[in-house]
Parts: C-alpha cells; sequence; structure tokens
C-alpha cells in the first residue's frame, strides 16, 4: 500500500473541499472495496477522504411516499431499521444478505451504490425503486446514475449523500449468490406500483446493473410467474465467466425472476 493523506472532515462542505482539492483523492465509506483494493495495489489514491464523522449522512425518513436513507447508514441498519422493515421490507432483506456479517456492520448503503460494483445489490433496487439519488450538487434519477462497470454519473468532487426509494405496492429481491463472496450471480429486484412495474438485473450484464423491460412488460400485463414463461435473455449481453458462462447466467435471470415474483406475491 503507498503512502496516502488521510482527512476526517467534520462538515460536508470541507469535505467537498478536500475532494476537490486532488484529482487522486477518494472518499472512504466503509472501505469494503477501497481498502482491499489499495491492499493489492490496484487503487492508489494520494488522499483518503473519511465521511464517518457526519452524522447528517446517516438514518432513515420517510415522506410522501418516499423512504429516504442516508448515504453512510450500514448495511446492518438498513436491515434492521423499524421503519424500512415496515415501509420497504424488500430491501431491509436485500441488506440483511449482503455478503457476510462483518462487512454488513461496516458497509454503507451509498458506498455500495457510488462503487457501482456490477455484482452488488443496491443498484438493483436504485433502479427498480425508482431511486433518486442526492449528492450535495443536485439530484440524479436512478435511471441516469449507472453508467458502466464501477462508473456512474458522480463527478469527480461529488458525494452522494442520500438515496430516496419510491414505495411500491408490492416488491422482492431474490439473489443467486456467490457461495465465496456472496455477491449476487444474478440478483433481481422486482417491483410493482399502480401504473408501471420495474424490474432490474444485477450480477449478470456485461455492462453492469440494468432493467428488464421485457418481463417488465409482461408483468405490467398479468404479475404471476406464469407471465414470464416466454421470457428470453440474450446471453451476448451477459458477463462471461468460466464458472458462470452466459447462457447459464441467462437461464438464471429467469429463474430468479420468477422467484422474486413470487417472493413479492407472498409477501
Amino acid at each position: 500500500m503507498e503512502n496516502f493523506e488521510y482527512f476526517r472532515p467534520e462538515s460536508l462542505e470541507h469535505a467537498s473541499i478536500l475532494l476537490g482539492e486532488d484529482d487522486e483523492a477518494k472518499l472512504i465509506a466503509g472501505g469494503m472495496t477501497l481498502l482491499p483494493t489499495m491492499k493489492l495495489r490496484l487503487n492508489e489514491p494520494s488522499r483518503l477522504v473519511d465521511l464517518s464523522k457526519l452524522p447528517e449522512l446517516r438514518g432513515v425518513d420517510y415522506q410522501q411516499d418516499r423512504l429516504s436513507i442516508g448515504a453512510m447508514t450500514r448495511h446492518y441498519d438498513v436491515s434492521r431499521d423499524p421503519l424500512v422493515m415496515q415501509k420497504l421490507p424488500a430491501l431491509a432483506s436485500l441488506a440483511g444478505g449482503i455478503g457476510d456479517v462483518q462487512v454488513r456492520n461496516r458497509g454503507t448503503i451509498g458506498g455500495s451504490i457510488a462503487n457501482n460494483d456490477p455484482s452488488a445489490d443496491y443498484p438493483s433496487a436504485c433502479l427498480a425503486l425508482d431511486a433518486l439519488l442526492s449528492t450535495n450538487k443536485r439530484v440524479i434519477l436512478a435511471d441516469d446514475f449507472f453508467e458502466g462497470l464501477f462508473t456512474t454519473a458522480l463527478d469527480p468532487a461529488e458525494i452522494l449523500t442520500s438515496v430516496s426509494f419510491r414505495i411500491p405496492q408490492r416488491a422482492a429481491y431474490a439473489k443467486f449468490r456467490s457461495m465465496a463472496s456472496g455477491y449476487a450471480v444474478v440478483g433481481v429486484f422486482v417491483a410493482q406500483y399502480d401504473d408501471a412495474v420495474r424490474v432490474a438485473v444485477t450480477g449478470a450484464g456485461a455492462d453492469g446493473v440494468f432493467r428488464l423491460s421485457m418481463a417488465e412488460e409482461a408483468l405490467a400485463q398479468d404479475f404471476r410467474p406464469e407471465a414470464l414463461s416466454d421470457l428470453k435473455v440474450d446471453p451476448a449481453t451477459l458477463m462471461n465467466e468460466a464458472a458462470c458462462p452466459q447462457d447459464y447466467r441467462a437461464h438464471l435471470i429467469g429463474v430468479m425472476t420468477r422467484r422474486a415474483v413470487v417472493a413479492a406475491l407472498s409477501g
């Protein structure tokens, strides 16, 4: 690990200044991805800006049919928060299935979303739950936020502050998890609203998380697993690994989408 400067600002404004002063600076939230990559010298920031002393970035609030979660809220806290469990139990369940207990007690929702790992769980929830992602500068629609593998719409000196989720009539997340890491080999989040159905897939796309429009259209007409009997995903658009080739991932998307619908109906 290379030498770096370390700062722990006590205001969001100071954090933004510290981040903007150095093109090689990185934010650190829970550090569950950043620190391992630094140890492997895959990431060598010259400056770390630690957000852990900013209490305004933590907590859960519910207003106007939206659930807002501060970016520094830990996965464990999302999974156990009474408001999340009441208003969005599918999101609480998702958070409770991230990694292992150590990761859940250190990792944060904002860190995961801003990192945009192609196998992370939260990005699928953001797309399916029509999330609004607030930063220190603006509000970004979830559909505009995720731009590719480990790439988002965030500017270099921009800090994700909170995520606001639209409350659906019913929702569920189904994940086929890697036994080694807990990451999603394929994860599907399904959400039904009065006017639409949104379905998002993580862990599978060659370009990262994506919405599954063919499933959305079928489920908007008939919200039952049987409506997905003709669901076919082009394997060429998916990640290809020796342990999980494209054809298998395409099959898993269909399986996990149907399981998510069944879970949503039974919830």
